[in-house]
């Protein structure tokens, strides 16, 4: 009897942990590609480019904060398929790329190790009537 409690401890523990870092990443995931709509359609929607680029910037904090990540996790990028961003027509394309923590080691402070990275992209048209 002994002899299976220890044993199915000492399989259950890396399984648990195991299925715990999945379910991370898996947030990374639904937060990157959040993240990465919303901060284009934001970025779109702005009336300049001081606020185009805090809009975005604003939606991904707040979609990476939804899943549970910090807010230093994720970077964001911009790219336009002009040299004007907001003109109308235009494509903005948004990349969000965060980086997911290991389960429990968020104690760890700043050199925590991360269990991988996830990234999106979305791209969304700059309207005529903003």
């Amino acid at each position: 009897m002994v002899e299976f409690v220890v044993l199915g401890a000492l399989l259950l523990v890396p399984v648990v942990y195991f299925v715990l870092t999945i379910g991370i990443l898996q947030a990374a995931a639904y937060a990157a590609v959040g993240a990465a709509d919303h901060a284009a359609k934001a970025f779109a929607a702005a009336p300049d480019i001081s606020a185009a680029r805090l809009r975005a910037e604003e939606s991904v904090r707040v979609a990476v904060a939804d899943f549970g990540m910090g807010a230093g996790s994720a970077t964001v990028n911009v790219a336009c398929s002009r040299s004007d961003c907001l003109e109308p027509g235009n494509v903005v394309t948004v990349s969000v790329e965060i980086t997911a923590p290991l389960p429990l080691t968020e104690s760890w402070g700043e050199g925590q190790p991360g269990a991988g990275r996830v990234t999106a992209r979305a791209s969304h048209i700059v309207g005529r009537y903003r």
